[in-house]
């Protein structure tokens, strides 16, 4: 396994939206390899998700483990959030392409999300909380959407200004 490079904002990847994976190559060994490289990645960085889109494959897949043992990876491939709750959460997100940005995010407490596991075969997960917000970031980063467009203009420029700074001063 290796590291793969993740995206940094504003690359222009980030942005755009990702294409279904074609079921019939998910046997293939590099799209499991490509799989175990972005777990590998995301544990690394440290992060909790990471959207394809996030290391220039335009894609829709992503990988999850929000566990702190990490030890329950989840892989959805061409997810779909079928259901939202009307519950809503705020919870603090950051990004492994906006990194050292933290900022309070609104989303559906809990979510019906339905995809394919890492071997093609469909799932549908019902789930609430921290598992619910990660897996609608993820699935926003396929959408070409970023944490900050949740935010204010006032918000999202402070953001910005912040992440500016940090980037100066790597």
């Amino acid at each position: 396994m290796s590291l793969i490079t993740i995206l940094e904002h504003p690359h222009p990847s980030l942005r755009k939206v990702a294409g279904e994976r074609d079921a019939a190559a998910i046997a293939d060994p590099a799209f499991q390899r490509l799989l175990d490289d972005m777990f590998e990645t995301m544990y690394a960085a440290p992060g909790i998700g990471l959207a394809a889109t996030q290391v220039d494959v335009m894609e829709r897949f992503m990988v999850i483990d929000v566990t702190e043992e990490r030890d329950q990876p989840l892989v959805f491939i061409n997810p779909v959030i079928r259901e939202r709750s009307v519950d809503l959460r705020v919870h603090q997100e950051g990004c492994l392409s906006i990194p050292g940005i933290f900022a309070d995010v609104t989303r559906a407490d809990g979510i019906e999300v339905e995809a394919l596991d890492r071997h093609g075969k469909p799932f549908t997960l019902a789930v609430d909380g921290l598992l619910a917000t990660c897996v609608q970031h993820e699935v926003d980063h396929l959408d070409g959407k970023l944490f900050i467009d949740y935010l204010s203009p006032l918000k999202r420029e402070r953001a910005m200004k912040k992440y500016d700074k940090l980037r100066r001063h790597d």
